[in-house]
C-alpha cells in the first residue's frame, strides 16, 4: 500500500509539473503577443463585419489606437485581427513616441512588421525635418522613412527633391537618389546621389554634383559641403567656375563666407577673359576680390595670337585693378630729373624717353667730349675715328670698314673752330652685298642727320581697353619667362593690364633672337598681346656672340627698343652711348673691332640682323686690326654674358628653380686656355 501510495504521489508531481510548465509557456507568449497587438483606445462607433470567414472591426469617428509606445489617430478604419493589419482613413496621424509624427489620408499598418505605408499628402517630420510624397513608408522597428515615387525634404530654407529617397530618423541621414536637387535662398545643389545630414546640414557628395550659387558653379564627384556654413572639402579634381575664371584641381578646400578656396595638388587656374592660364601644385583663390596667389612650382600662360608667353617664378599673385584704382604709376626714368629748360633744348622725343642735353651731363664722358675740341691758336679738330696701322698685315677691303685718315696728317691747324664744318654723325651699315659701311653725316646735311635721329613712335603704353575687371600679375624669386620671339630672367616681375607693361626688376636680362638685352630695370610695353617697345633703363647693356670669347656690345644710360611683329625693329642707345663691334669681311673672316663713344646710338635691325648703327652727336673712336685689339678692353663697363640663365624651351619652365641650378651646374664650362 504505501508503495502504491509514493508512485501515485510521483505520478501527481508529474502531471502538476508538467502542466504548470504549459501554463507559464502560453502566459510568455500572450505577453509577447501583446506588444504587436493594435490596442483601440477610443472610436465613436464599432461595427464588426465579417467576410469570407474573416472579422473586421470598423471604427468610425475619431479613431485612436496603441501599438506599444505609437498612436494611431484617424477619421475611420478597419482592423482585420487575424493578419493584424489597419487600414485606416481621413486625416492620419502617426505619433511614435513624440519624435516622429506621420500624416497622410490613408494608411495601410502591418502590425506584425510595423511598416506603415501612407498616401496622399503623406509626410513626415521630426519636428525640424519635413518628408514628404504621393506615397511614403516608414518602418517603427528601423525607423527609417522612404518613398520611391518622388518626394522632397525641408530642412529650414533648404528643399531636396528627388525620385527616391531614405530617411534615417535616429542618425538624421538622408539618403537622396536619382534627379536630386537641392534649393535653397543662396545656391542650387544637383545630382544623382547624395548623402544629407539634417542635424549637421552637411552634404555628402558620391556622384557628379552642381552647385550654383549664381556667380559661382562647382563641380565635383566626392567630398563634402556643409549647406549651413558654405564650406566644402571636395576631391577627384573638383572644379570652381565664375563669369571669367575657372580653377580646378586634384582638391579644393573653400569658405562661402570668406570666399576663399585653397587648391591642391595639380591646379589649373584659367581666366577666360584675359586669355590667361595659370599652373600650380598650390594656389589660394579669394572668390570675393577675384585674386590668386600660387606658390609651388606656378606656371603662367599668357596666350597671344601668334607666340604665347609662359612665364615661372616660386610665387606668383594676380588680382582685379579696382576702377577706383585705375590710376598706374608712371614709368620713371633718368630723363624724369630733366630740368624744365634742358627738355626745351633736347630733341622731340617721348617725355620718357627724352635725350640727356649735353651741357647739363657732367659725366667723363661728356667732359672728354667737351674737350675733343682744343680752343685757342692751336685748335684743332680730333679725328671722330682712328685706325691703327694694319701691322699683322691683314688686307681690309674697302666695303668692309672704311678707314679714315690719320688726324696728325690730315687735321689742320685753325683759329676759329666755328667756321669748320664738323662730322656731326657716323653711319655704319651694311650696303647692297651685306657688307657693312662707316658714312659719315656733316652738319650741313640736314636732311640725312635728321633721318638718322628719327622721332621716336608714340608711346603705346596705355592701350588696355577700359573694362570693368583688369587684371594686374607679380612674380617674384627666381623668376623665368619664355615665347619663341622673347626669353628672360629676373628676380620679380610686375604687370598691369592697365598700361599693359612688364616690369622686370633686379638683375633682369632679356634675349630677343641672339641678343641679351639688361639693365637696373627693363619694362617691357606690350600692344594687342604682342611685344611693341623695350625700355632698358640705366646701365643699359646689348650684348650678341660674334664668336668664341667675342661679343658685340652696346651700352648706355638707357636703351629704348621697338618691335616689328615678333622681332625687334631698331634701338635708341641714349646718353654715354658705348659700342664695341667685330667686322667681318665677305667670307666671314674677322677683320677689325670698332670701340665707339657717342652721345646717341641708334641700331636699326632686318629680319632679327643687325643692319645698320647710327653713331649721332659728336662720336669718337678707334679701330683695331683684329690681330691687334687689346684683349683688355673687348668689354664695356658692367659687361656680363648670362647666357646659362637664358630659358631653352617653354617644358624648362615647368621645372623647379632647383632643377635649373644643377641644369646651369652642369652645363658651365670648364676653364680654357686662352686661345689667342
Amino acid at each position: 500500500m504505501q508503495q502504491l501510495a509514493k508512485c501515485g504521489l510521483i505520478l501527481a508531481g508529474l502531471f502538476l509539473g508538467s502542466f504548470l510548465t504549459t501554463r507559464a509557456q502560453d502566459t510568455t507568449s500572450i505577453q509577447r503577443d501583446t506588444t504587436q497587438v493594435i490596442h483601440i483606445i477610443q472610436s465613436d462607433k464599432l461595427n464588426v463585419l465579417t467576410k469570407e470567414n474573416v472579422q473586421l472591426n470598423r471604427f468610425i469617428g475619431n479613431a485612436i489606437f496603441r501599438q506599444g509606445n505609437t498612436l494611431f489617430y484617424c477619421d475611420s478604419a478597419l482592423i482585420n485581427r487575424q493578419s493584424n493589419v489597419l487600414d485606416a482613413y481621413g486625416h492620419i496621424h502617426i505619433n511614435q513616441a513624440d519624435s516622429i509624427h506621420i500624416y497622410g489620408e490613408y494608411l495601410h499598418y502591418e502590425g506584425n512588421t510595423r511598416m506603415a505605408t501612407l498616401r496622399d499628402n503623406a509626410r513626415l517630420t521630426d519636428g525640424k525635418v519635413t518628408l514628404s510624397g504621393p506615397e511614403l513608408q516608414y518602418d517603427m522597428n528601423a525607423r527609417i522613412g522612404t518613398y520611391v515615387k518622388g518626394g522632397k525634404l525641408v530642412n529650414g530654407s533648404s528643399v531636396l527633391t528627388s525620385q527616391e529617397g531614405y530617411y534615417y530618423a535616429d542618425t538624421k541621414d538622408v539618403y537622396f537618389n536619382r534627379n536630386v536637387l537641392l534649393v535653397d535662398p543662396e545656391y542650387t545643389l544637383t545630382t544623382d546621389t547624395l548623402l544629407y545630414n539634417t542635424g549637421t546640414r552637411i552634404a555628402t557628395i558620391v556622384a557628379p554634383t552642381t552647385i550654383n550659387d549664381g556667380k559661382t558653379v562647382m563641380y565635383a564627384t566626392s567630398g563634402e559641403y556643409n549647406t549651413d556654413t558654405g564650406e566644402g572639402n571636395f576631391d577627384s579634381r573638383p572644379t570652381i567656375e565664375d563669369s571669367t575664371a575657372t580653377i580646378t584641381a586634384d582638391r579644393i578646400t573653400m569658405d562661402k563666407r570668406t570666399g576663399l578656396a585653397y587648391a591642391v595638388g595639380n591646379m589649373i587656374y584659367r581666366d577666360t577673359a584675359q586669355k590667361m592660364t595659370l599652373l600650380s601644385n598650390y594656389g589660394t583663390v579669394n572668390q570675393i576680390e577675384k585674386t590668386i596667389l600660387a606658390t609651388q612650382h606656378p606656371v603662367m600662360i599668357m596666350e597671344r595670337e601668334n607666340d604665347t608667353l609662359f612665364l615661372a617664378a616660386d610665387s606668383l599673385f594676380s588680382g582685379v585693378i579696382k576702377k577706383d584704382t585705375f590710376t598706374v604709376a608712371p614709368v620713371r626714368t633718368a630723363a624724369d630729373t630733366l630740368t624744365a629748360t634742358d627738355s626745351a633744348n633736347t630733341a622731340n622725343f617721348p617725355p620718357s624717353e627724352v635725350a640727356i642735353n649735353p651741357d647739363a651731363d657732367t659725366s667723363a664722358f661728356a667732359k672728354k667730349l667737351q674737350d675733343a675740341t682744343i680752343t685757342g691758336d692751336s685748335a684743332r679738330l680730333i679725328p671722330v675715328m682712328v685706325a691703327p696701322p694694319d701691322s699683322a698685315g691683314v688686307k681690309m677691303k674697302t666695303n668692309a670698314l672704311a678707314k679714315l685718315n690719320d688726324s696728325a696728317k690730315t687735321q689742320p691747324r685753325v683759329a676759329d673752330t666755328s667756321k669748320i664744318s664738323k662730322p656731326q654723325g657716323v653711319v655704319i651699315a651694311k650696303d647692297s652685298s651685306n657688307n657693312l659701311k662707316v658714312n659719315l653725316i656733316p652738319a650741313s646735311d640736314t636732311a640725312a642727320l635728321a633721318n638718322a635721329t628719327q622721332a621716336l613712335p608714340a608711346d603705346t603704353g596705355t592701350n588696355a581697353k577700359d573694362t570693368s575687371e583688369i587684371r594686374f600679375i607679380k612674380a617674384w624669386h627666381n623668376v623665368r619667362i619664355y615665347s619663341d620671339s622673347l626669353q628672360g630672367v629676373a628676380d620679380s616681375i610686375y604687370y598691369s593690364g592697365k598700361d599693359s607693361i612688364f616690369r622686370f626688376y633686379r638683375n633682369p636680362v632679356l634675349w630677343a633672337n641672339e641678343t641679351q638685352l639688361s639693365g637696373d630695370t627693363i619694362f617691357l610695353y606690350t600692344k594687342n598681346q604682342k611685344a611693341d617697345k623695350l625700355l632698358l633703363d640705366q646701365n643699359g647693356l646689348l650684348v650678341k656672340e660674334s664668336g668664341p670669347k667675342m661679343y658685340n656690345q652696346i651700352k648706355g644710360n638707357q636703351i629704348t627698343g621697338y618691335f616689328a611683329g615678333q622681332s625687334l625693329d631698331w634701338m635708341h642707345v641714349d646718353g654715354n652711348a658705348e659700342s664695341i663691334y667685330y667686322i667681318q669681311d665677305d667670307d666671314k673672316a674677322y677683320v677689325s673691332v670698332n670701340r665707339t663713344l657717342s652721345g646717341v646710338i641708334n641700331i636699326y635691325f632686318r629680319q632679327g640682323e643687325l643692319n645698320t648703327i647710327s653713331f649721332i652727336k659728336d662720336p669718337e673712336g678707334t679701330m683695331y686690326p683684329f690681330t691687334q685689339r687689346p684683349l683688355d678692353q673687348m668689354e664695356l663697363e658692367n659687361f656680363h654674358w648670362d647666357i646659362r640663365r637664358r630659358p631653352k624651351s617653354k617644358y624648362e619652365l615647368f621645372g623647379t628653380a632647383g632643377d635649373v641650378k644643377k641644369r646651369e651646374e652642369a652645363e658651365a664650362p670648364k676653364k680654357d686656355e686662352d686661345e689667342f
